[in-house]
């Protein structure tokens, strides 16, 4: 029924229950996982995005320093993506099962939806934050728009239970 599940994570809280609802199905249904963390501004944590040419908001010299700040930021939020994404998959391959991960930039309910088309997934694990109202207007929800989008099923884990 699932046998290749595609496990939408983040580097918060939510992000290791998304994961264990995830390895449980996986196990439970002998399929297979593909880990995926989309690096975006969006998430929690993460480097605020900024515009290619800093010069508009900071004509004054430090300009360069400032980009130069900001790439670092980027690249250790990449690296702890990574950490996080080879760890999970460290902990699905000790039990047996089959997982790949990917760690991709770009518009998360997007990116997870084009990769579940392109991998032929059967389901998406996604997490829900809880937000409501205007804060979820103005963050926006993934797993919203995964739900609308996705080309296969979705469960929604739900971050505030």
């Amino acid at each position: 029924m699932f046998k290749k599940i595609l496990v939408a994570m983040d580097m918060s809280d939510i992000g290791e229950k998304v994961f264990d609802e995830a390895l449980a199905l996986a196990m439970v249904y002998q399929g297979s996982l593909l880990l995926v963390h989309v690096l975006s501004s969006e998430e929690n944590n993460s480097p605020l995005p900024i515009p290619p040419d800093l010069s508009q908001l900071y004509p004054a010299q430090g300009n360069d320093l400032t980009l130069e700040m900001w790439r670092q930021q980027w690249e250790v939020f990449e690296q702890e993506g990574r950490e996080t994404l080879i760890r999970r998959t460290q902990k699905a391959t000790q039990q047996g099962l089959d997982v790949n991960y990917r760690q991709i930039s770009g518009s998360p309910g997007r990116t997870i939806c084009k990769i579940a088309q392109e991998e032929a997934i059967n389901l998406i694990v996604v997490g829900h934050r809880g937000l409501s109202g205007l804060e979820e207007l103005l963050m926006g929800s993934v797993s919203n728009y995964v739900f609308h989008h996705a080309p296969c099923s979705v469960l929604i884990v739900n971050g505030k239970s």
